[in-house]
């Protein structure tokens, strides 16, 4: 009987253990939508972006060791966004969120002025009847992130080099490169 009772025992023990809480090990996901790449404008004024994911639900977010409003404290994402004014070519921001179970995380975002337009050299122009066919390579010192021809933008894999190819109709194509930061680079092919 004894046996039977220490038996009946550690069972109730062992399913006790099962339901205690378990402990969060998961810290906070800060993630940058923008500025893409750390490029800020020429004018050192910017609105940074982002969001911060949690399981449990996320706390608290501060940069600089400035609180952030959160829209909903405790929610499992929260988006965020601050305005920027960097002194100097560059920038470091610090920021830290915290969980409901008190994990903390922490992102390092530094931050380039890019007052460099990108550029776009047209490599081969093919006419055939009313259409046209484009072939170029853009390039920047930071990153290209878009290219545009004739107000189409093209799929492209953003980096400092891009080769892009249009198909379009008319006399000439117009063609724009933006870099991550927004400048922009206008050319003409014909």
């Amino acid at each position: 009987m004894r046996a039977v009772l220490i038996s009946v025992s550690l069972l109730g023990l062992s399913l006790l253990a099962a339901c205690s809480p378990r402990q969060d090990t998961f810290k906070p996901l800060i993630v940058i939508t923008s500025p893409d790449g750390g490029s800020a404008s020429p004018t050192r004024s910017f609105l940074v972006k982002g969001y911060v994911l949690d399981d449990q639900g996320v706390r608290s977010l501060s940069v600089q060791d400035v609180a952030v409003r959160l829209d909903a404290p405790g929610e499992k994402i929260q988006p965020f966004s601050f305005r920027t004014l960097i002194q100097g070519q560059s920038g470091t921001y610090v920021i830290k969120a915290s969980d409901t179970s008190g994990n903390l995380s922490t992102l390092t975002l530094p931050v380039r002025v890019d007052t460099v337009a990108p550029k776009a050299v047209v490599t081969r122009l093919e006419r055939d009847g009313q259409n046209l066919r484009v072939t170029g390579v853009a390039t920047d010192d930071q990153k290209v992130a878009q290219v545009i021809v004739d107000g189409n933008r093209l799929n492209i894999a953003p980096g400092t080099r891009v080769e892009f190819y249009a198909e379009t109709t008319g006399s000439r194509a117009d063609i724009e490169v933006r870099d991550a930061a927004g400048n922009t680079f206008k050319t003409q092919a014909r």
